[in-house]
């Protein structure tokens, strides 16, 4: 008989996107992977060869460690799905371009190896593997993680990044630079145009619901006027929000993940606007500049609590 985790897997992969157009999942990772590239051809652009040396840092320790550790844990070793790909191409993302190699190694192990495989592998992770390899290396290297550097060959406005200038030294990046990307950041979190390109790719193919991210985007544009409004001058302005720091990574390609999100379209109403309020909280009171990568695996692990009491029950089946 087909075990209670195995029904809510299949249950939870019957409302993926990518399920109803009939794709399979190594397929809509091929797609996530292509949506990808803008921010990956962004991040080369403005930091050169140290994008380059990252990005095959992170897909190359990702690949490597899905193998092992199929290979350990009695497994297929199949790398067919691509998600191990995609795993390593976010993990780049969110890290500092010139954080030392052997940690953004590390970082893509730990993703891959507690983030995904000792839940069980693809489909029966709880939590965001990218960002659980991030979660480490927050913890273990916190002074890797928050050094800085210029785009290279160009005049960012300062060696911090956006949200800590405006949060610290009460500098505020202009939106134009934050839209091209002409900033201090993480590799992927530079640019908004091309994460913007990336999340209209995914929404055309039907890989993501747009559910999770308008969610996010609403309440925390939202909620960003709200207290711009009554503290003017004190707080940064909605659209400085949107569009500095991670928010657009995570919104689009990080908390609309099938697995760690709620499978009901309220569920993933209240998952996106649970991400969009938690991050700006942190942002505007929390001791840390950036909250993004916080507030989804916080919603990663109230996902199994919004899907109890979001999805109906069985017609003729009673009581959920």
């Amino acid at each position: 008989m087909e075990s209670d985790q195995n029904k809510n897997n299949s249950y939870r992969l019957s409302y993926s996107p990518h399920i109803h157009k009939g794709e399979k999942t190594s397929e809509v990772m091929r797609g996530v992977a292509l949506a990808l590239l803008p921010a990956v051809a962004a991040g080369i652009y403005y930091f050169r060869l140290d994008a380059v040396y990252l990005l095959l840092t992170t897909v190359l320790a990702s690949l490597l460690s899905e193998a092992l550790m199929q290979k350990v844990l009695g497994r297929d070793v199949d790398l067919s799905d691509n998600s191990a790909l995609v795993t390593g191409l976010l993990v780049a993302l969110i890290l500092p371009p010139e954080i030392p190699l052997f940690a953004a190694g590390l970082g893509s192990v730990f993703a891959i190896a507690i983030g995904k495989q000792l839940f069980g592998g693809l489909g029966k992770n709880i939590f965001n593997p990218a960002l659980i390899g991030r979660a480490f290396l927050v913890a273990a290297y916190p002074v890797f993680m928050t050094t800085w550097t210029k785009p290279v060959g160009f005049d960012a406005v300062t060696s911090a990044t956006p949200l800590a200038a405006a949060r610290f030294d009460n500098v505020m990046t202009p939106l134009w630079r934050l839209f091209v990307g002409n900033i201090s950041g993480s590799l992927g979190e530079t640019s908004a145009l091309a994460l913007i390109i990336g999340g209209i790719y995914l929404l055309a193919k039907g890989y993501i619901d747009w559910r999770i991210p308008a969610g996010a985007i609403a309440s925390l544009l939202a909620l960003s006027a709200v207290i711009w409004g009554i503290y003017p001058g004190q707080f940064s302005p909605p659209l400085f929000h949107l569009l500095a720091g991670g928010f657009l990574i995570g919104a689009i390609f990080m908390a609309t993940d099938p697995i760690t999100s709620p499978v009901t379209k309220s569920g993933r109403w209240i998952f996106g606007v649970g991400v969009g309020v938690i991050t700006l909280v942190i942002r505007t009171w929390g001791g840390y500049p950036e909250g993004v990568m916080f507030s989804i695996l916080l919603m990663n692990a109230f996902r199994p609590l919004i899907d109890r009491f979001t999805v109906p029950a069985p017609f003729g089946g009673g009581s959920r």
